[in-house]
């Protein structure tokens, strides 16, 4: 797998990441009422739980690669439908009022609850889904290993931005996000994964 894929798949997994959602509201909400060190261990927590996830879709992914090409083409197509309808939900949250709050309450084992919080998350496995295949090709080699480079890439981002939560939320407090920033965040994620959805469908190998 060249640099110019893990770019192109860094690109199109970095909004998605950036989106509120349960993983990062409970990392903030630990980070906020527990200090900067527990949102850590949330976020090894969450980390770990997507391990999980990477390995069983890794696996099957490959598998499906491997073995039916127009099954994983209609994969395929269900993943750019699935970041379209991801597209569409994060705009108009945009439009409506509100800002994003992290609650404060505080638990025992970060660790272990970021571990479930990420590993019964559907939304998490519909990710792996809706995204890897669009960057693996049987043609390049060994499918299960582009799988598993691909889920680490997309761990590794996890890991950078909620840690960057962590420690700014830490030094700069909870505040959460204002009304004007959440539309922004919400707008802008939203139209780049609506163009990812596009390239994908029109410039898939």
């Amino acid at each position: 797998m060249d640099f110019s894929t893990l770019f192109l798949f860094s690109a199109t997994v970095i909004p998605l990441v950036c989106t509120p959602g349960p993983d990062i509201l409970f990392i903030a909400s630990q980070a906020v009422s527990s200090g900067t060190a527990a949102g850590f261990r949330a976020t090894a927590g969450v980390v770990l739980g997507y391990c999980v996830h990477s390995l069983l879709v890794a696996l099957g992914l490959a598998a499906v690669v491997a073995a039916s090409p127009a099954l994983f083409e209609a994969i395929r197509w269900v993943g750019i439908s699935y970041l379209v309808y991801l597209a569409y939900k994060l705009v108009r949250a945009a439009l409506r009022p509100g800002g994003v709050q992290a609650p404060g309450t505080r638990v025992k084992d970060q660790l272990r609850k970021g571990f479930l919080t990420s590993l019964l998350n559907p939304k998490g496995m519909m990710v792996y889904l809706a995204i890897l295949p669009q960057f693996m090709d049987p043609r390049l080699g060994d499918t299960t290993l582009q799988a598993v480079m691909l889920s680490a890439a997309f761990m590794f981002w996890c890991g950078v931005v909620y840690s960057g939560i962590c420690v700014a939320l830490g030094r700069f407090g909870g505040a959460g996000l204002s009304d004007a920033r959440r539309r922004l965040v919400d707008s802008a994620a939203g139209g780049m994964i609506l163009m990812a959805a596009g390239f994908m469908a029109l410039f898939h190998r």
